[in-house]
């Protein structure tokens, strides 16, 4: 799988994604992010995890090849509900999740970072929903809890991007650190929460998510419904195929 995970004697559960060239994940590589989270939430062992990712970006969303590889809505309602699960393994983890983010961070990155609880980033790292673009929508919900109101429907209707000095700036990203510093950087603030009383962390996690203003659940699935719609009216997979056919030309050039 694309994803592998390893837990240290400080109970810090380290998950790799690592998928080239762009770490876009299959549907099964979402459902493997997803169950592997809430194992390591389960574990009594494991006081804090950090989800990061190898190669040139953190994530760049759904494998949209394999959707327009496979006939009829299958893929398509996989990919939707690995994303939901693996969003949602992200903030229902027992433990804290501190995202460590790199390059681009797309579509279900959003997703992913937007339901962390800490976020450190890269001086490279940019922030987007280039949904609109495939013909889709979705992770607004959590881009939402990365920006302001009126940056999230700017982003969302033009498909453009934030740094992680804009994020820094909102207060959604803890750190902006050189590249080369990331996994430190990460690991040293999972290594602050490991010190913590894991009885307590836990419960902070859980009152953390009890409080929250809006249930990241069903705002996400009402967004899907959008999706499905849009699939529906044939003008997703329109956009799909010319984002497949532009992909593939650019790799042969």
């Amino acid at each position: 799988m694309p994803t592998t995970h390893t837990v240290d004697d400080a109970g810090i559960a380290e998950v790799v994604m690592d998928n080239p060239p762009v770490n876009a994940l299959t549907v099964a590589g979402w459902f493997d992010l997803a169950e592997r989270l809430t194992a390591l939430g389960r574990d009594p062992e494991v006081r804090c995890v950090v989800l990061r990712a190898e190669g040139r970006g953190f994530n760049a969303g759904v494998d949209i090849k394999e959707m327009q590889a496979t006939e009829g809505f299958d893929a398509l309602i996989g990919a939707n509900k690995g994303c939901f699960a693996a969003f949602a393994a992200v903030y229902e983890c027992e433990v804290p999740v501190v995202a460590a983010v790199n390059g681009f961070c797309l579509g279900g990155g959003i997703g992913l970072v937007g339901n962390a609880d800490v976020v450190v980033a890269a001086e490279d790292a940019t922030f987007g929903l280039p949904e609109v673009d495939r013909g889709a929508l979705g992770a607004a919900t959590h881009l939402s809890r990365l920006v302001p109101q009126h940056r999230a429907r700017a982003m969302v209707y033009t498909a453009a991007t934030a740094t992680a000095a804009e994020l820094a700036g909102y207060g959604s990203v803890l750190r902006v650190v050189p590249q080369a510093e990331l996994r430190d950087a990460a690991m040293e603030v999972a290594a602050q929460i490991a010190a913590k009383s894991p009885t307590v962390m836990r419960a902070a996690k859980e009152s953390l998510n009890g409080i929250d203003l809006w249930d990241v659940r069903r705002s996400y699935r009402y967004e899907q419904g959008f999706t499905f719609e849009l699939n529906l009216s044939g003008v997703a997979d329109e956009h799909r195929d010319a984002f497949v056919e532009r992909r593939d030309t650019d790799v042969a050039r």
